[in-house]
């Protein structure tokens, strides 16, 4: 475990209550995934994350893309002229949207599979950027407060930090707990809340011109995920909708349609507990938007 909070740096002399699997820092009240994955623990969880062949069924993967392509072009209107920096670029459908925006672009990842993704963390990283990207990336590094004080240091004058992350104060977070999908043990490395956050871009003086709780994607697929899960058995819809060679244990094809039918069953209450969430600002993810001035 760490000498102190990955987030807010303080150690741990005192903690919250602690969930299953997390440890809540008593000084920023944000979790750390406990116990601690070593390197070996984290290469196997990551193993079969992103496969060759894609991570989904049918058209899973080209929607993928297209909302990708469509924070391209909400990253190249908000963004001064510049280079853009994804921060876990995955398979690089972001560079590629904002590439053909005329954007030089540069990825980091853990294993560099393209030209332009590079094996770095984003604390090596130098240079000025008119935008730095931690598109649901920030909950999968070992040290996250010190990536987002990097980060904001690189920004160009007029620069944007944009983040997606899961927001553990969220209903779906509190209603499903230990089985809430974007848990995510042992990925997730830590656990943050909408404010935890925003607290923290506000400490490095950057400017929160948007915080959303629908744009951070994932929303509505947390609360299908989570009432499925809840149906006896506790099917893994995440699972259903992967490829097979995503998945993390094998599943027959008559239960994955079995899953998947629950899914489209449990739709409309999804629905209906994504709006609720979304309106009272406590949504399964937060989006936002930060300037340097």
């Amino acid at each position: 475990m760490p000498d102190g909070c990955v987030w807010c740096g303080n150690a741990f002399h005192e903690t919250l209550d602690n969930p299953a699997g997390r440890v809540c820092c008593g000084a920023c009240g944000v979790a750390i995934t406990h116990p601690w994955p070593t390197d070996a623990e984290l290469t196997s969880a990551y193993a079969h994350y992103r496969p060759d062949s894609g991570r989904f069924s049918g058209i899973g993967d080209a929607v993928l893309r297209r909302t990708r392509g469509r924070l391209a072009r909400r990253l190249d209107a908000i963004a001064p002229p510049g280079a853009v920096l994804d921060v876990g670029a995955g398979d690089g459908a972001l560079l590629d949207a904002l590439r053909k925006r005329g954007r030089q672009v540069l990825g980091l990842e853990r294993e560099a599979t393209r030209p332009d993704i590079r094996a770095a963390d984003v604390v090596d990283i130098d240079g000025a950027w008119a935008a730095v990207v931690f598109w649901h990336s920030l909950e999968h590094l070992r040290t996250p407060g010190d990536a987002i004080d990097h980060a904001a240091s690189l920004l160009a004058p007029r620069g944007v930090l944009v983040i997606a992350v899961p927001n553990s104060a969220s209903l779906q977070a509190r209603l499903f707990g230990d089985r809430w999908l974007a848990l995510d043990l042992p990925r997730h490395l830590v656990h943050l809340s909408s404010p935890a956050l925003i607290d923290r871009l506000s400490s490095l003086s950057l400017d929160v011109e948007r915080v959303s709780h629908w744009r951070g994607g994932q929303v509505m697929f947390g609360w299908l995920h989570g009432l499925v899960g809840l149906l006896p058995g506790h099917p893994d819809l995440y699972d259903a909708i992967r490829r097979p060679e995503a998945r993390s244990r094998r599943l027959s094809p008559a239960k994955r349609l079995a899953t998947l039918f629950a899914g489209m069953m449990l739709s409309p209450f999804a629905m209906v507990a994504s709006i609720v969430e979304i309106g009272l600002g406590r949504s399964g993810t937060v989006y936002v938007e930060a300037r340097r001035g």
